[in-house]
C-alpha cells in the first residue's frame, strides 16, 4: 500500500500506539521519503490479542512456640532451608528453587505450570520471586511458552512483635500475575470471559497450595525446634 505526498523533504514520522485488548495491536505506523521513491505507508502489527489474570491471597497460621523461636526458625538463612516436598520441588543452588505445581485444567486444556523461584532472606522471613515459568500439558499448552508473562511474590513471615508470645502468627501474603497472547481458538470468546476464568484457576491454585504450603512450614519449624537438623523434606507431594 502507497500514498503520495506533495512533499520533498520529508524523511520519516513515527506514531506508537498500543491496545492490548484490541485484536490488532498496532506497534508502529511509518511514512517515509527518499528522492527516488514515493513516500510509503506500512504497518507492523501484532495481531494477537492479550489477556491478564491476577490472583492474591493472605494465609496466617497460629504456630504454638517451642523451645526454639518461631523467629530464629524465620531467619535461616536460605542454604539452611528444607525443600518440603521433594516431589514437588527441588534445590538448584542455596536460594533457588524447581517447583512442579500440580496439573489443572484451563478450558479443555491440561496444564501443568513448572516455577524457577528465588528466595531472598527478609527480617522475621522470606520473599519468594518467581524468576521463570514453563508450561508443560497438552500440546497447544506447550506452544503458549513464547507467548507469555508471569510474575509471583510470596511474602512469608512471623510477627516480632510477638516473639515472646506462646502463639505466634505465621502469614504468606501472594499476588500472581499472567500476562498470555490469547491462543487463535480461543478468540472468539470475549476477552473479559478468558480474563475471569483465568483469574478464577490462579485463585483456586492458590487456594489449594497456600494452606498445604504453611501446614508443611508448621511441620518442619516443629521439626527443627525439636533438635531435627536433617532438613529433610516432609510432603509427599499429594495434595
Amino acid at each position: 500500500m502507497a500514498l503520495t505526498f506533495p512533499l520533498t523533504n520529508l524523511r520519516s514520522i513515527c506514531f506508537h500506539r498500543q491496545n492490548p485488548r484490541s485484536s490488532l495491536n498496532v506497534k508502529h505506523i511509518l511514512f517515509s521519503y527518499n528522492e527516488s521513491s514515493k513516500p510509503s505507508f506500512r504497518i507492523s502489527a501484532d495481531l494477537a490479542p492479550k489477556a491478564r489474570f491476577v490472583a492474591r491471597r493472605r494465609e496466617s497460621v497460629s504456630v504454638k512456640q517451642l523451645e526454639r523461636p518461631l523467629v530464629e526458625y524465620m531467619s535461616l538463612p536460605a542454604s539452611q532451608y528444607s525443600v518440603l516436598d521433594a516431589e514437588r520441588i527441588e534445590r538448584v543452588d542455596d536460594n533457588t528453587f524447581r517447583c512442579y505445581v500440580y496439573r489443572f485444567r484451563f478450558f479443555a486444556f491440561e496444564v501443568c505450570p513448572v516455577l524457577m523461584v528465588k528466595v531472598e532472606e527478609q527480617p522475621n522471613g522470606c520473599c519468594i520471586r518467581l524468576l521463570s515459568c514453563k508450561l508443560e500439558g497438552s500440546p497447544v499448552v506447550v506452544a503458549q511458552n513464547e507467548k507469555f508473562h508471569a510474575s509471583m511474590v510470596n511474602k512469608i513471615s512471623c510477627d516480632s512483635n510477638q516473639s515472646n508470645s506462646l502463639v505466634q502468627q505465621l502469614t504468606s501474603d501472594t499476588v500472581i500475575e499472567v500476562i498470555i497472547d490469547i491462543p487463535f481458538p480461543f478468540r472468539a470468546i470475549p476477552v473479559e470471559a478468558i480474563e475471569s476464568t483465568g483469574a478464577q484457576v490462579l485463585e483456586q491454585i492458590l487456594r489449594i497450595m497456600l494452606p498445604r504450603f504453611m501446614a508443611q512450614l508448621v511441620k518442619d519449624y516443629q521439626s527443627w525446634a525439636s533438635g531435627d537438623a536433617s532438613r529433610q523434606p516432609l510432603g509427599t507431594g499429594e495434595i
